[in-house]
């Protein structure tokens, strides 16, 4: 896709860094990265878009339960970042998400307490679902389990929040 034709927009979108009593991190393996490369072992907070007239809030938990199956009873909301994170598509996925009509994202992020059990998450409270997999993993290594592009991302929001944990 060349400059011209590229997406200027980027969707709006939130994330949660969830942590558990002992500060871990809630990660998820996608099931798409894993039909689009067997091989792939990349890892993620919990994230996606925000719906018209939804506040960022709303979204968040909403993303929370749609992804984890984790719900408001069991997560509260310790800070958020003040400015959105933004990040481009690589080449290759530009124009085949989001029906081509984002260059990339702009995520707040929430970081949030986990007050429930494991036995609370639940990868198919969605359908379809969105994660085949999940684990607690410490922070500081988020940046080396997510996929690549999205590296600086995982590292601006650890420094956001690195006070906190």
């Amino acid at each position: 896709m060349n400059a011209k034709t590229e997406p200027s927009a980027y969707r709006p979108c939130v994330g949660v860094m969830l942590l558990n009593s002992e500060g871990k991190v809630f990660v998820g393996q996608r099931i798409d990265a894993r039909d689009n490369d067997p091989t792939a072992d990349w890892w993620q907070m919990p994230q996606g878009g925000v719906d018209p007239g939804e506040d960022m809030e709303e979204a968040a938990y909403r993303e929370l339960h749609e992804e984890t199956g984790i719900t408001e009873d069991h997560a509260q909301i310790i800070t958020k970042t003040l400015d959105p994170i933004q990040y481009d598509l690589p080449p290759n996925l530009m124009g085949r998400l989001w029906n081509g009509q984002y260059r990339g994202q702009e995520q707040i992020w929430f970081l949030m307490r986990f007050t429930g059990s494991d036995t609370d998450v639940n990868l198919n409270a969605h359908d379809p679902a969105e994660f085949c997999k999940w684990k607690w993993a410490e922070a500081e290594s988020l940046p080396n389990l997510i996929i690549p592009f999205k590296k600086p991302v995982y590292e601006t929001i650890l420094n956001a929040f690195r006070s906190e944990f």
